[in-house]
């Protein structure tokens, strides 16, 4: 619905009262798709319901006039709303749910209606729109004064955080935290790549931000946070809670603290080194395989969230890694025993964010109370570990007898899933529920007794006392008998063959039993709305024992893959060294058959490894495997190697593979060139760096020449851990300008024309690149590798004198004066001298000889 032809439809002479109140309620919300509630179903009208019949591939109908036009419209059944606002959600839609809060009964208009909610990409906290393993974040970014400031919030957990960084940091960030949806200002020049909603300008003020975060933690200021020098993204942090607050349509309390996320505590990795490490996406973008789904055996979903977000964010606190890695190691023997205690276990981080929204299902809420009632076991078994880590985390299972006491009384065993079909408070919880049961409990003893009681009356034998949903209580007799019913019986309904009637007696009980139903559902959805307030006060410790259940899920999972895969336990060092023994890369290890481990050896005096050796040779592998052993170390797990020893790294840099980037206009080369280009800016001498084959995408000239200076800037200037992978071959003479550079080669056997890779790393350079073999092995005709071998021979031959690519680090020589017998000889004309005349110039050049 336009701006335009939104006037003329709000004309309260030419519309219903009811189509008077959607426009009214639409126009509160022009964004995204308006669910209107009319009886058993969601409606939605004009545009939103073109828009929706196509999404959701429903049926569009047309239902009376608006100014003379078909109003059109298409609807979907309140109870199966997930399903849709799921595949709305998965498209970047956002959709408002106007609910009826009105009676029917008693409104003289149309019903009042009220958007209660908001479903937003980064919004949703409902189980069926959630993946169960993967954070849903919602991130506000707001730029001033050439820094950029960024909130983000997981209101599923309520996890908060408030952080500022150089606006060229923008796509690292956005790779790293991958948010559901992102909020801009009105006007911004940030470019994304997720779901965007724009909001006023003003939403984003400092003092606005700040009076509103002081309210939402009931603080004076913000100083306790430490995060008043974040004056840009408390701006944006701000927004974000005015946002998600509109969303839920109330306030949302399990958001309690502002965390300040601080770059320099955690390894930092750029936007292509995310995407090259294959950490929890592959390069096709698919799930597996991957490094998060080589080491996802946790219990838990919540488990898996906290593992996926460890991936992303490696720790530089040798403190608390050591204190994982001594967890690890001592949860050895009683990491199965753990596991099978936590499978039961219910996501409590999503279900606490439930509660405080009041938004808990009745299963949610028992699956909770059956995981607390839990916990003792699993604190039994985890009392025998020493760890100082996994010790602290038990502790923090611990919940109120309280908590677990209020749940058990007020539920049933198994109740139900939906909270209107009733069966959720248990037996003996409130006295006029179950009195309100009780009526409808012996319903059928009443109807037995009042049965016999008449058929002894009318002497009818036949007479039934029964009930339907549409008709109620009634007795029916045959056609037959109906001459010899008593005068108290009413007609309710003739059949063919019989007659049903009901008495004064009847129809009381009736009254009272069907209000009973009534007020027992009433009933019950106030004692559940209440049990959901009373467990508000418990929210922070649900919180606590969420973050513990998750923590040890991880733990344990790292030491069964450490178990499985054979990892070992890394070492950290105060020395300049990455010193691996055996290493392994783990997710190639798992799709083959066998893997060769290799070492690397990197120091103070061997700062660069130049990498030669074919194509498929497993330079790439080599290379990333390193990078995956530093980074799990920095995660707290346990590595693929023998042995592994590590200095400081503060920042791992991949420039790997080959991309362009069509969509921004920046071809493959020029990618390339971008992505070397921060490394040379930020890479430092704490930085891992892995570069592949750079320089590919020119003239050959140009891309050795390019290899050759980046090189050079890395060792004199970044003075960085570098793996330098290349096919140039001239690039190995670097050795002799470099002591901090070492030749290493991938081996490979030729054989008839053939090639076999042993994969294998050693000391000195490759002695050439195998290129026409493993096109060979690809498939390549077998009359264009003759073809090409014949041409590369005459390249060979040839190349010094027609095309030649001279020595790129030799000196330009002097040019000699040509020897006189070369000019002598050029000055002959055989063709033009007499037999006697070539006689006398033989002479002649046998004496400048």
């Amino acid at each position: 619905m336009t701006q335009d032809n939104a006037k003329p439809l709000i004309n309260k002479n030419k519309n219903t009262p009811v189509m008077q109140q959607f426009l009214r309620i639409k126009a509160e919300h022009p964004d995204g798709l308006l669910f209107y509630r009319m009886g058993d179903f969601y409606e939605m009208f004009f545009e939103d319901a073109e828009r929706a019949a196509k999404l959701l591939d429903i049926t569009l109908t047309h239902r009376g006039s608006s100014n003379g036009v078909p109003i059109k419209m298409c609807g979907i059944p309140y109870h199966a709303a997930e399903q849709y606002l799921a595949r709305l959600v998965k498209l970047g839609m956002s959709v408002a749910i106007c609910e009826q809060i009105g009676d029917p009964a008693t409104s003289k208009g149309p019903v009042e209606r009220r958007v209660m909610r908001i479903v937003t990409p980064g919004t949703i906290t409902d189980s069926a729109l959630l993946e169960e393993k993967k954070d849903n974040l919602l991130l506000a970014l707001h730029q001033r004064n050439g820094r950029l400031g960024l909130a983000w919030m997981n209101l599923a957990s309520g996890q908060f955080f408030v952080s500022e960084t150089a606006v060229d940091n923008l796509f690292a960030e956005l790779e790293r935290l991958q948010p559901s949806e992102i909020l801009l200002a009105e006007g911004s020049s940030l470019q994304v790549n997720a779901a965007c909603k724009q909001l006023p300008v003003w939403h984003f003020e400092l003092d606005t931000a700040r009076r509103a975060l002081c309210q939402q933690f009931a603080t004076l200021d913000l100083a306790g946070f430490g995060c008043n020098d974040y004056s840009t993204g408390l701006e944006a942090a701000g927004a974000l809670l005015g946002y998600a607050k509109l969303t839920q349509g109330q306030t949302i309390s399990h958001i309690r603290s502002l965390q300040v996320y601080r770059a320099d505590h955690f390894v930092r990795m750029d936007a292509a080194t995310r995407r090259n490490l294959e950490i929890t996406q592959t390069l096709r973008g698919e799930a597996a395989p991957t490094l998060l789904s080589l080491l996802d055996t946790c219990a838990t979903n919540m488990g898996s969230r906290q593992l996926a977000s460890w991936l992303h964010h490696p720790l530089t606190d040798r403190a608390v890694l050591r204190a994982r890695h001594d967890a690890v190691d001592k949860l050895v023997d009683a990491y199965p025993e753990v596991q099978t205690h936590l499978k039961p276990c219910v996501d409590v981080e999503r279900i606490t964010a439930r509660i405080a929204l009041k938004s808990a299902r009745p299963r949610d809420l028992s699956g909770l109370r059956d995981t607390l009632l839990s916990l003792p076991q699993l604190y039994a078994t985890l009392s025998a570990c020493d760890s100082p880590l996994v010790v602290a985390l038990t502790d923090a299972l611990q919940a109120d007898a309280t908590l677990t006491t209020l749940l058990v009384k007020s539920l049933r065993a198994e109740p139900s899933s939906v909270l209107r079909e009733g069966g959720v408070i248990a037996d003996g919880f409130d006295a006029d529920l179950d009195e309100l049961r009780g009526i409808q409990t012996n319903c059928g003893d009443f109807l037995l007794a009042l049965e016999a009681r008449e058929k002894a009356r009318t002497g009818i034998s036949t007479l039934k006392v029964e009930y339907n949903r549409v008709h109620g209580f009634y007795i029916e007799v045959s056609s037959a008998q109906s001459v010899n019913v008593p005068d108290d019986y009413r007609r309710r309904q003739t059949l063919k063959n019989a007659e049903r009637y009901i008495t004064p007696e009847l129809k009381a009980f009736e009254d009272k039993a069907l209000s009973a139903n009534d007020r027992a559902l009433s009933r019950e959805k106030l004692l559940y709305n209440q049990l959901l307030d009373s467990l508000e006060p418990f929210i922070p410790q649900l919180q606590r024992i969420a973050g513990a259940i998750s923590e040890l899920d991880v733990l344990a999972c790292f030491s069964e893959r450490a178990a499985a895969l054979n990892f070992s336990a890394p070492r950290f060092s105060d020395d300049t060294q990455i010193s691996i023994r055996q290493g392994r890369h783990p997710v190639v290890e798992a799709q083959v058959d066998r893997f060769t481990p290799n070492d690397t050896e990197l120091s103070d005096a061997r700062r660069m490894l130049l990498i030669t050796g074919p194509n498929m040779g497993g330079k790439s592998t080599y290379m990333r495997q390193v990078a995956i052993i530093a980074l799990l170390a920095h995660v707290g797990c346990f590595v693929p190697a023998q042995q592994a020893v590590l200095g400081e790294i503060d920042q791992i840099f991949t420039r790997i593979g080959s991309s362009d980037d069509l969509a921004s206009g920046r071809s493959t080369f020029m990618v390339e060139m971008t992505e070397a280009a921060n490394i040379l800016h930020n890479a430092t001498a704490k930085s891992l760096v892995l570069v592949d084959e750079i320089g590919r995408g020119t003239s050959t000239f140009d891309g050795l020449a390019l290899a050759y200076a980046i090189a050079c800037h890395l060792i004199e200037k970044n003075r960085s851990y570098t793996l330098f992978a290349t096919h140039y071959f001239e690039l190995t003479r670097l050795a002799e300008e470099f002591s901090q550079l070492a030749n290493v080669h991938l081996s490979a056997i030729e054989h008839q024309h053939s090639i076999v890779f042993l994969h294998s790393v050693n000391e000195g350079a490759a002695s050439q690149s195998y290129g026409l073999q493993v096109a060979a092995l690809a498939g390549v005709p077998a009359q264009v590798i003759r073809t090409a071998r014949k041409q590369l021979r005459t390249l060979e031959n040839n190349s010094a004198a027609q095309n030649p690519q001279g020595d790129l680090f030799a000196a330009i020589p002097d040019i000699p004066e040509p020897h006189p017998l070369l000019a002598a000889l050029g000055e002959i004309q055989p063709d033009e001298l007499s037999p006697r005349e070539a006689l006398d110039k033989l002479y002649q050049l046998k004496k400048m000889i």
